[in-house]
């Protein structure tokens, strides 16, 4: 995901999408916790997107 292609959604979209990532975020420990991880990579990743979402968000409300 890029910072781009977050900029024109609406607050709720990112809203979202930051709560889904979240979810993932948990689901992803929980897997690595209990040895089914298969994809160390991705929770980097979705780390990195949750921080990119709340930078979005945060930059909207600035403007707002």
């Amino acid at each position: 995901m890029k910072a781009r292609d977050l900029v024109g959604k609406t607050k709720d979209e990112l809203s979202d999408q930051l709560e889904n990532l979240k979810k993932e975020q948990f689901n992803l420990r929980f897997q690595r916790a209990t040895g089914q991880l298969e994809s160390t990579a991705r929770v980097q990743q979705v780390r990195r997107d949750i921080a990119r979402v709340k930078t979005v968000l945060r930059a909207a409300g600035v403007r707002a």
